[in-house]
Order: structure tokens, then sequence, then C-alpha cells
């Protein structure tokens, strides 16, 4: 473990661990439309990620495979991620970008969802939209449980201090029972919530407790109140034991958010802080937070043989 207590060397953290990455995205700044996601002004983040690059990256680690999420809102790019995850068979899944409650809903859902590498959507505080405005509008229900029918899931990204959204997330869980959720870096939001909306957040996580249908991603949790990394180790095994005596063992899991991961942190130290973490739990625990939950939640199917040791019984 270094200095700040929040890695361990390669290979000790994770002990052999075979673990599932179920948040990067990947994207090619040299296409000839360019991308939405990131900006040229971010440079740490302007690269272009492709498997090859992510490969590479997480080979010393443990990592058997990978989830992506959709960064872009162009619904093009949902076939583009399908094109490239379908090539390497490293990638379990996708999740895509589908704009829900729109005329076109159900048409490109009926598309994308023939591919068994689809898992489902993301919808949240991004691209221009919002989850409490759009929980008004009876066509976004309808189109969610379209999704729920259909066995995909429903990742939630409420930004990084919108308290309302959170309970939009509670309200959406009593609207589809059935429909699988998961909470996308709960530990930023946590972080950097509003003091005065205090209670709100604590009436909200303590109704997503009794929800067995919604995860968490134990994801961003480098990032502090202030967006950049100045954050100790007791601040960040502190925010993660709240979150995790909500989610439990069962609920909770592991995401990387790379490559804006880069922007706060190594590969290695976001994974190794995290593997740290859920290690004092035991480690048959660290292993359901690392790999096991991620079926629970996106239901992936094995592509790789080393994937396929998820199989066994521990």
């Amino acid at each position: 473990m270094q200095s700040d207590g929040t890695t361990r060397a390669p290979g000790a953290a994770w002990d052999g661990i075979p673990i599932i990455d179920t948040h990067i995205h990947l994207f090619d700044i040299d296409r000839p439309q360019g991308v939405p996601f990131p900006d040229p002004s971010r440079p740490i983040l302007y690269k272009t990620a492709l498997p090859p690059r992510y490969r590479r990256i997480v080979a010393p680690f443990g990592i058997r495979g990978a989830i992506v999420v959709e960064c872009s809102n162009w619904i093009e790019d949902n076939q583009w991620v399908l094109d490239v995850t379908e090539k390497d068979t490293f990638f379990v899944g996708m999740v895509g970008n589908l704009e829900v409650g729109g005329p076109e809903f159900a048409l490109h859902l009926e598309r994308v969802r023939k591919s068994p590498l689809f898992l489902g959507i993301r919808y949240g505080n991004l691209w221009g939209r919002n989850l409490c405005a759009a929980l008004g509008k009876p066509q976004f229900i309808a189109d969610l449980r379209l999704l729920a029918d259909a066995g995909l899931v429903l990742d939630t990204f409420c930004g990084f201090n919108d308290v309302p959204s959170l309970s939009a997330v509670v309200r959406i869980s009593d609207l589809v029972p059935n429909l699988r959720i998961v909470i996308d870096h709960l530990p930023a939001f946590q972080r950097s919530k509003q003091m005065d909306a205090r209670s709100t957040y604590e009436s909200s996580m303590r109704e997503l407790a009794e929800r067995s249908q919604v995860f968490v991603k134990i994801s961003e949790f480098l990032r502090g109140a202030d967006g950049k990394p100045s954050l100790g180790a007791e601040t960040i095994r502190q925010s993660l034991d709240e979150i995790y005596g909500v989610f439990g063992p069962d609920r909770s899991i592991y995401g990387s958010d790379w490559p804006v991961s880069d922007t706060l942190g190594t590969y290695e130290e976001v994974l190794g802080t995290a593997c740290a973490f859920f290690l004092t739990k035991g480690r048959a625990i660290a292993e359901k937070c690392l790999w096991r939950n991620s079926i629970a939640a996106y239901r992936w199917v094995p592509r790789e043989a080393g994937q396929r040791v998820i199989d066994k019984v521990c």
C-alpha cells in the first residue's frame, strides 16, 4: 500500500480476484466526424480511447472484461460502440444512449437490442437532460417499461450535486418496479451534495436500501467536492462505507470511469483503492463487488475463457 493508504502494488490489492470493470468509455478523436466527448480543451482526456489502449493499461491488474458506457449523445454512436466491442471479446457489453420519451425510442430500442452486447441505456443529468423534468412525462415512464420488459438495465447519472434527481431514481423504481437500475458515480455525488439537502439525500438513500433491483456503482470515488483528487484515504473509506452500508454486498459493483479517471489518478490507483476497500469486507464480498454482482446488474454473458471462471463456485 502506498503512503496515503489508498493503493497497493500491482497484483497485491486484488489478490488474484477476477475483475469486471463496469464503467469505461471508448471513443476515437480521429474519426472524420470527430466526437462530442471529450472536448479538445481537456488534453488529458482528448486522446483516442480504443480497446488496445485499455487492454494495455489493465493487463497487469486482473481485469477479465469490461462494460462500455456510451459517452456520446449521437444516436449513431450506439452502433459504433457495438461494432467496436463486437470485434473484441474482452468487452462483455455496452450501455447505450437512447432518448427516453423521444418519438423514436421504441424503434431505436428494437434495433440495438438485437445485439447480445447491448445491455441497457444511460439516462440522467447529462446532454441537456434532467431526470426530474423527464419523470413528469408519461411517455418517459412508458419507454422505461419497454426497457424493463426487454430485460435491459437503466444506468442513471444524477450529476454531482442534484439531490432531487436521487429522489427521482426512487420514484422511477416505484413506477417501473421490474426495471434494474444502476446509479453511477454516487461517491462523487454524495461528497458534493448540498448540505441543506442532506435530509432529502438521506431519505432517498433509506428508500433505495429497500429496493433490491437498484445497484450502486462504486466509481468516481477519488473525486473531491472541488472536482479534484484532493481526498485522503480516511475520507474515501468513510464515504464508501456509508454507501456500502446502504446497498450492501449484493448491490455494489466496481467501475473505473476510464479514461475520465485519468484526471484523478492512474488506473492502478483507482483499482487499488476500490480493491483495498472491498477486501476489508472479506475476500468473498470483494469477489461479489468486483465481478459477481455485475452479472446480476447487467446480465452479461462471458465471451472468453477467462470470464467463464465467473461461473465457478468459490
